[in-house]
C-alpha cells in the first residue's frame, strides 16, 4: 500500500495533531488527523484504481493489440500491481526519510499523471507497457510516504481507524473504476453516447471494432487522471509531518546512514523479515486477484466481461463495507484476533474452488463476496499499521519502501509464473487454487507467531520499547 501541526488557515490547510506528543499517539482532536488522512488516502484510490483499470479492460486491450497470455503477464509484472510499484517504493521510501513526506506529495502524482496519459494514448504494446510501468513506479513512490504520514499524524486511539480509512479508499478505487468500466464498456449504458462518438472522432468512422471498443478503457484511465490532479492539489497543501521534522535533528539523517542503520540493527532486520513474510505470502494471492480476477471470471467462470466486472464491483463493495465496520473497533479489539479472522475468510473461497469449483453462478457470487469480506480484514491493513509503527521515524518510510520492493518485485515474478499455472483458458485453475491456499496458510501461521502488541501506544513509546533511547 501519511500529517502535522496547526495552521492558521484551516480552510486551505489540512491540519493534523497540533502537539508534539500527538504524533502517532497523543490526545488531540480526532478530526484533525481525519482531514489529512482523507487527502493522503486518495493515493490508495489511485493505486488500486490503476490496477483494476488495467484489469477491467485487459480483454479489450488484448483484442485491440492482439496480446497473448504472456503479454498480459508482462503487463501485470511491471504495473502498479508488481515491479513498477516495487521500483518506486524503494526509491520513494528513502526519499521520504531524507526530504520529507510532503516532498513526495508535492511531486509524485505528476509522474502518475504522465503514466496514465501514456496509457490513454497507447497504440501499441510498448506504449502500453511504458504507461503501466511509469504509473506503477509512481504508485510505489507514494505508498511508504502515505502510510507513514497517516500513522505519524494520527492520535494514538485513532491510528488503526485512520489506516482502515486508507484501506477503504483502496477499496473505493476498484469499485468506482469497475462501475465506470461497466458504464463505458461495449454494451454499457454510456458506450454508444460517449465512447463511440469519441472513438470515431479520433480514429474515424471506419475504424476496426476492436479499436473503437478499447476507447472505453481509455476513458476509464482518464478518470484516474482527473482524480490524480485533484489529489495532487490537495496534498500540496499538507503540512510536513512533525515527527519527521523532529527526526531531522538527529546526528545521522542521510539516506546512506539510514540504510546502514536499517540493515545493521538486529531488531529492524527481524521486523523487515517478519512484515515482508506476512505481506508477501498474502500479496502473491492478492496481486493475482487484483489484476487477473475479471479475466479469471471470464475464462474459468465462463461469464461475459460485463458480468465479470459486476462480480468484481460487488467484491470491492464488500471490502469497503467490511473495512468501514472494522474501523469503528480496530483500536479497541485484539489485532491478532482480526488478523486470524481475515485469513480464515481469505482461505474459504479458495477452499471452495478445490472442492466445488466456481462453474455455477452461486459459487461465483460466493467466491466474490468472501474475498470481498477478506479485503476488509486483510493483511494489508496490518502490514500498513505495523509497518508504520515498528520502525523509528528516521527510517520508517525507507523500511516500508524496502519491504514493498521485496513484496511487489516477487509478485511480478509470480504474475508471470501464474500465467503458466493457470493456462490459456483456466485449465490450471484448481492447481492455482492449491497454491493460493498454501500461501495464505503461511501468512496466517507466521503472522500469529510474530504479531506485535502496539495497540494503544504512541509511536514514540513503541520506538523506545523496541530500540531504546539511542536510535
Amino acid at each position: 500500500m501519511n500529517n502535522k501541526s496547526t495552521s492558521p488557515t484551516p480552510q486551505t490547510h489540512f491540519t493534523p495533531l497540533p502537539t508534539r506528543e500527538g504524533q502517532g499517539g497523543g490526545s488531540g482532536s480526532a478530526g484533525s488527523s481525519l482531514k489529512s488522512t482523507l487527502a493522503v488516502s486518495l493515493n490508495n484510490y489511485l493505486d488500486a484504481g490503476a490496477i483494476v483499470a488495467g484489469a477491467s479492460g485487459i480483454t479489450l486491450w488484448q483484442n485491440y493489440l492482439g496480446l497473448s497470455e504472456m503479454h498480459l503477464g508482462w503487463l501485470n509484472a511491471i504495473s502498479a500491481n508488481a515491479l513498477g510499484a516495487a521500483i518506486g517504493a524503494i526509491i520513494g521510501g528513502f526519499l521520504a526519510d531524507k526530504f520529507g513526506r510532503k516532498f513526495i506529495f508535492t511531486y509524485n502524482l505528476l509522474v502518475y499523471m504522465v503514466g496514465v496519459l501514456i496509457v490513454m494514448l497507447s497504440v501499441n504494446f510498448p506504449m502500453l507497457l511504458c504507461g503501466f510501468l511509469i504509473t506503477g513506479i509512481s504508485v510505489g513512490i507514494g505508498v511508504p510516504a502515505s502510510w507513514t504520514y497517516i500513522s505519524e499524524s494520527s492520535e494514538v486511539h485513532n491510528r488503526g481507524r485512520n489506516i482502515c480509512i486508507s484501506q477503504m479508499s483502496w477499496g473505493f478505487g476498484p469499485m468506482i473504476i469497475l462501475l465506470f468500466g461497466m458504464l463505458f464498456a461495449p454494451g454499457g449504458y454510456l458506450y454508444s453516447s460517449i465512447v463511440e462518438p469519441i472513438a470515431h472522432a479520433v480514429i474515424g468512422s471506419g475504424a476496426a471494432i476492436e479499436a473503437v471498443e478499447v476507447f472505453s478503457s481509455r476513458v476509464v484511465f482518464f478518470t484516474l487522471f482527473v482524480v490524480a490532479f485533484i489529489a495532487w492539489t490537495l496534498q500540496r497543501q499538507l503540512e510536513e509531518s512533525a515527527e519527521f521534522e523532529a527526526s531531522k535533528g538527529s546526528a545521522k539523517s542521510g539516506i546512506t546512514d539510514n540504510i546502514k542503520l536499517l540493515f545493521t540493527n538486529k531488531i529492524a532486520v527481524r521486523t523487515v523479515v517478519y512484515l515482508a513474510a506476512i505481506y508477501l505470502t498474502w500479496n502473491l494471492v492478492a496481486s493475482v486477484m487484483g489484476f487477473f480476477l475479471p479475466h479469471i471470471y471470464e475464462t474459468a467462470g465462463g461469464v461475459t466481461n460485463e458480468q465479470a466486472n459486476w462480480l468484481s464491483c460487488v467484491l470491492w463493495f464488500c471490502t469497503v463495507a467490511t473495512t468501514a465496520i472494522l474501523s469503528q473497533f480496530i483500536d479497541r479489539i485484539s489485532h491478532k484476533f482480526v488478523y486470524v479472522l481475515g485469513l480464515l475468510v481469505a482461505i474459504a473461497p479458495w477452499a471452495m474452488v478445490v472442492t466445488t469449483g466456481i462453474g455455477s453462478t452461486a459459487s461465483l457470487w460466493a467466491f466474490a463476496i468472501l474475498w470481498g469480506i477478506e479485503g476488509g480484514l486483510s493483511v494489508q491493513i496490518f502490514y500498513a499499521l505495523w509497518g508504520s509503527e515498528l520502525f523509528p521515524a528516521k527510517f520508517r518510510a525507507g523500511a516500508q519502501g524496502l519491504m514493498f520492493f521485496i513484496v511487489r518485485g516477487l509478485s511480478a515474478a509470480w504474475g508471470l509464473i501464474f500465467t503458466y499455472i493457470y493456462g490459456e483458458n483456466g485449465e490450471g485453475f484448481t492447481l492455482a487454487a492449491y497454491c493460493m491456499i498454501a500461501l495464505l496458510v503461511i501468512s496466517l501461521v507466521v503472522g500469529v507467531l510474530g504479531a506485535p502488541d502496539t495497540r494503544g501506544k504512541s509511536l514514540a513509546q513503541i520506538t523506545k520499547e523496541r530500540y531504546g533511547e539511542e536510535i
